[in-house]
């Protein structure tokens, strides 16, 4: 490089070479023999590359005055004093002035890149010169890897040199896809020789970067290599710096791949960066493939390799198609051309090979685009040059515009430029030959054939096998069965064949094979007569099942029945005594209860299923005191445990309450005898103490919802206050409210059984509640009723309500 461009280059950070960070750390000595000698080569060594890039750099002067000469029609002298004063009024370098000449000449990738560099940095018009920057690092890469020709070894020096390193890049390395799926190292440049020599070759399914790319056939960037775990080469090197690996191809084929180390992590790199990356990738492959595939329907000739593919093709016993890429005219692949039908050629919707010939791929099979479908399987093998074979694959094909599907096995694979497609349709005589023969053996099934004119008997191997006997023995006709099974057997048996060969009518019968290694097997056989043209027996054919797992089943099933019967009949009468329990203490229909200034009503309702005894209670009564104690609660489970418990806790409340504590003291109390003397029992309840001389309600919860009170059109649901469940702990000690009731209020208590829903968390239950509450009208009696046939529970719970109405 020479001029600004040079010097700007050059003042970019370099990253020493690795021979002088060791030197670096080394302590100052004197110079040996071999330190000299070791300079000196490297002193050459850096002369070599700057002569190197100084040539790179005047190919693409040279190149520009080509233009120059071609534009003005003038000599090469005028053409450099041409380009000698552009330069002088731009006020740009030689090599920047050059490649805007060659971008605007070119119309290419490279010139695309270079001003959409412009456009997304604002840089136009920039007096430092960056966009210009870009276009002079991918124009002098390009020079140098044109004069390189195939010297791939070159072509990785000159993209190091000229365009990767002042990206801060320390090593690149270019791969070739090899046909088996390997990978080669075709050249590499800031690599120590020993370590290119190590990665030399990388069989195939070895994940390293490169075959990352090459999978994903896109860019592929990481940030950390330590961190992602791929092995590639120069990791020891580098071990935590960032890699860019992207596929260089060209005609919708991949070559191979251009890999780029930096020594150190990588940040997110902007889209600008990564375009420019993948134009080196570019022009690394045409290197890599000069002469790229054709459409060889429209040049003259057919190319050598599919010619070749061809005579192959026709040698094969199964229908090959040969395939050939068709680009559009930037070079990117758009379809195939099927370029040949072989002569066993068979279309899966019956057309013949002459109307397929020609044609492209997605024209002749438009559903083959479909994702993950065969098209983009070839375009894969295309690309990458690894085979794919699979059996049994979904062929689909429009007739008249109705898909037709049809099974077929699959292989596909590339050969040069070329694609061959072998597709062996699936014979639907032998699958469903197979599906009978797999169908037999897993229902343990045997066929047969008797046929009464040649006397000749007719088993398939299940059958043998179903009897015990080897291959090789005579089949066991069916007059003989007899002598084969149990003695009681013998009349149902005689029964089967009367049926069959004297009135001959097809008939079943089961019976006790008795085999001659001495297993009994429970076989059932099915047969029915084959008649001639005069109506007389020719012969039989059936089969025989081994229905022993099923004979052995339907016992113990039976046994089975004998105990669940048993057994429920247990559980009903467990189940009747809990719901005579229960409807004793609590019948489903209880009477109004009557109070002075109160109106109280019931609404017991039992679980829908009467297996579910559960253990919710209500009480309602007029203490001593004269104050009126209501509450109702739930014991968890269901079941005469939980009855019992109920009947426990119900009573016991019923008996504390007399001592004329309030209800908080009463749930305190009652919690102690539920965790003391009702073992593995727990509960929800509410208490309240009613003084009808005041209309003061005291109020307190243990685990339960709280009362919902309706006033004057409104519902709300009181407080949640803190109450922990009966039963949990041995001291709780729990908190009381109280409220004052109006004239015409009502107050709802209720057991969960009326608000609970599966799919709804409690508040929103209990909010439907509460909206339910307050648009119900009427008396006290049609408020519960209402409330039981609009409740959205679907617990199945018992359900109880208690209304009570202010006078």
């Amino acid at each position: 490089m020479t001029g600004d461009t040079q010097r700007r280059e050059d003042a970019r950070p370099q990253p020493a070479p690795v021979a002088d960070r060791a030197a670096s750390t080394v302590p100052h000595q004197a110079p040996t023999t071999m330190g000299r000698l070791v300079a000196t080569v490297e002193r050459l060594r850096r002369e070599v590359l700057e002569a190197q890039a100084a040539a790179d750099g005047r190919a693409l002067v040279e190149l520009a005055k080509g233009i120059l000469i071609g534009q003005f029609h003038c000599t090469p002298a005028a053409a450099a004093r041409q380009l000698d004063v552009l330069c002088r009024e731009s006020g740009t370098s030689p090599l920047e002035l050059a490649a805007d000449i060659v971008n605007q000449a070119s119309r290419d990738h490279v010139s695309e890149i270079a001003a959409a560099f412009v456009e997304r940095t604002g840089t136009a018009g920039d007096p430092a010169g960056r966009h210009s920057t870009v276009s002079v690092r991918l124009r002098t890469a390009e020079s140098g890897m044109l004069a390189a020709d195939a010297d791939t070894q070159a072509v990785a020096e000159s993209l190091l040199t000229n365009a990767l390193g002042p990206l801060g890049a320390v090593a690149v390395a270019v791969w070739t896809a090899v046909p088996d799926g390997s990978l080669a190292l075709a050249g590499h440049a800031g690599f120590p020789p020993r370590e290119a020599a190590r990665w030399r070759h990388v069989p195939p399914g070895v994940s390293t970067v490169a075959r990352l790319a090459l999978r994903e056939r896109r860019l592929v960037t990481l940030p950390r290599l330590k961190r992602e775990g791929l092995p590639s080469i120069g990791h020891l090197e580098w071990p935590d710096g960032g890699r860019m690996a992207v596929p260089t191809g060209t005609g919708g084929r991949i070559h191979g791949v251009l890999e780029i180390c930096w020594p150190q992590p990588l940040a997110p790199q902007p889209p600008q960066i990564e375009r420019q990356v993948e134009a080196l990738a570019e022009l690394c492959a045409r290197t890599m493939d000069a002469s790229p595939p054709r459409d060889v329907t429209t040049t003259e000739g057919v190319l050598p390799d599919v010619a070749e593919l061809i005579d192959l093709a026709e040698g094969l016993q199964d229908p090959a198609v040969v395939l050939t890429p068709v680009l559009d005219a930037e070079g990117r692949l758009g379809d195939f051309r099927i370029r040949h039908a072989g002569s066993r050629f068979v279309d899966p919707v019956g057309r013949p090979r002459g109307d397929v010939n020609g044609a492209l791929l997605l024209e002749a099979y438009p559903m083959a685009a479909g994702e993950s479908g065969l098209f983009d399987i070839i375009e894969r093998v295309h690309a990458t040059g690894e085979p794919f074979r699979a059996e049994r694959m979904s062929l689909t094909a429009l007739v008249d515009q109705i898909p037709l599907t049809t099974v077929a096995d699959i292989s596909v694979s590339r050969h040069g430029s070329a694609v061959l497609l072998i597709w062996r349709i699936e014979d639907e005589r032998a699958r469903l030959a197979n599906l009978l023969q797999h169908a037999q053996r897993l229902g343990r099934i045997g066929g047969f054939e008797e046929n009464f004119a040649t006397g000749e008997t007719t088993w398939n191997a299940q059958l043998y096998a179903l009897h015990g006997l080897p291959a090789t023995a005579p089949p066991v006709r069916l007059r003989e069965l007899p002598g084969h099974a149990h003695p009681d057997d013998s009349a149902a048996l005689d029964r089967f064949l009367r049926a069959v060969l004297r009135h001959r009518r097809p008939a079943s019968v089961d019976f006790r094979l008795q085999r001659s290694d001495g297993i009994t097997r429970h076989i059932r056989v099915v047969a029915e007569p084959v008649l001639d043209a005069d109506q007389r027996l020719h012969a039989v054919r059936g089969a025989y099942q081994d229905i022993s797992a099923q004979h052995w089943t339907e016992v113990a099933l039976a046994a089975t029945r004998d105990q669940l019967a048993h057994t429920e009949a247990e559980s009903a009468e467990r189940n009747r005594l809990a719901l005579q329990l229960q409807h004793a203490i609590m019948p489903p229909t209880p009477p109004a209860i009557e109070a002075p200034g109160l109106r109280v009503a019931v609404r017991y309702r039992p679980a829908e299923t009467e297996s579910l005894v559960g253990g919710d209670w209500y009480d309602t009564v007029v203490l001593p005191s004269g104050l009126i104690m209501l509450s109702v609660g739930d014991v968890a489970g269901h079941g005469i445990e939980a009855a019992t418990g109920m009947v426990v806790l119900r009573n016991a409340l019923r008996g504390l309450a007399v001592t004329g504590a309030g209800p908080a003291q009463l749930l305190s109390w009652l919690n102690t005898v539920t965790h003391h003397l009702a073992k593995h029992v727990t509960a929800t309840a509410v208490c309240g103490l009613f003084d009808p001389s005041t209309r003061v309600m005291r109020w307190a919860r243990a685990g339960h919802l709280p009362p919902v009170l309706v006033r004057g059109g409104e519902a709300e649901a009181f407080p949640l206050i803190e109450g922990l469940l009966l039963g949990a702990l041995p001291d709780v000690t729990y908190v009381e409210r109280e409220v004052r009731l109006e004239p015409d209020d009502t107050l709802l208590m209720f057991t969960d059984g009326l608000v609970e829903r599966r799919d709804s968390s409690v508040q929103d239950s209990l909010g439907h509640l509460v909206t339910a509450a307050a648009a119900g009208a009427g008396d006290l009696d049609g408020r519960l009723d209402r409330l039981l046939v609009e409740s959205r529970s679907d617990t199945d719970d018992d359900t109880c309500v208690i209304g009570i109405q202010v006078g």
